[in-house]
């Protein structure tokens, strides 16, 4: 199964750190968020992976190269300077990911989940991670039914991880160019195609200084 890493956002809310350097890139105990997350697939047998990039890309390219280093494999899909959004990028990578149903994992989140869980997993459209809600996203996101599908309206909610199984049926039809993911899978749900399973491990959204901050401490605290 391969594996993408969403690493084309502008990282607006992480600036000034992102004028300069493109947000995967940003280091928490001395590696580059992107790093941590390439060698964590690979130690779970995830590895040939295509990363999507666009402000600053290229320095993404150079850091990585083809992944050997990492025993990976790595395909780029560049977006210009102007990101395509989740199922843009998606779409505009397909011919990279293959006819079966692939990973992906958002570039921006630190996680001890442990990805090989997946591999073999039946998947009808796609198949999300969920955990609790953090509280910049309190409200949550989706609820789960009792058979593992996910609902739109729930009385308990939770957060999307950034990490799901995806076919690419879920994406076939769609024109290229920016478009978002949400809209795809809200209309997957009604049909009863997107199932999931929640997760009560590590997991953080770096998505601000604060919280690259955070991490940096946490991951120095497990050394």
């Amino acid at each position: 199964m391969k594996a993408m890493i969403l690493a084309a956002g502008r990282g607006e809310r992480m600036r000034p750190l992102t004028d300069h350097t493109p947000k995967p890139l940003l280091q928490a105990a001395g590696k580059p968020l992107i790093e941590h997350t390439i060698t964590q697939l690979v130690a779970n047998g995830f590895n040939d992976i295509v990363i999507n990039h666009a402000h600053l890309g290229l320095q993404i390219e150079d850091r990585l190269g083809n992944g050997h280093q990492f025993g990976a494999n790595i395909s780029y899909s560049p977006e210009g300077e102007h990101a395509l959004e989740t199922a843009g990028g998606i779409i505009n990578a397909l011919h990279l990911l293959g006819d079966e149903a692939f990973l992906v994992v958002n570039g921006d989140i630190a996680t001890d989940f442990p990805f090989a869980e997946l591999k073999n997993l039946a998947v009808d459209l796609a198949h999300l991670v969920l955990v609790d809600n953090p509280a910049h996203n309190a409200q949550g996101d989706f609820g789960l039914d009792k058979d593992g599908l996910l609902v739109s309206s729930s009385a308990e909610r939770f957060t999307f991880s950034g990490i799901g199984l995806y076919r690419p049926e879920l994406f076939h039809n769609r024109p290229k160019g920016p478009s978002k993911l949400g809209p795809l899978l809200r209309r997957a749900m009604t049909s009863g195609r997107v199932s999931g399973q929640k997760t009560d491990g590590f997991w953080m959204d770096i998505g601000t200084p604060e919280r690259l901050q955070e991490l940096d401490f946490y991951y120095t605290q497990q050394r």
